[in-house]
């Protein structure tokens, strides 16, 4: 059996790295559920006259 091209297992390398990178997004997508809570941000009075 011959050894792979160096530019064969570069490709092939970076495709695993894809699909990790895409299955733990869909982990993400599906498990983690935020919740929503109320934000305010006071903005100084100052800031509008510019």
């Amino acid at each position: 059996m011959r050894p792979l091209p160096s530019l064969i297992r570069l490709i092939v390398f970076l495709a695993v790295l894809a699909g990790l990178g895409f299955v733990g997004m869909v982990a993400l997508v599906t498990f983690v559920h935020p919740v929503p809570r109320p934000m305010t941000q006071s903005i100084p009075a100052a800031s509008f006259g510019k």
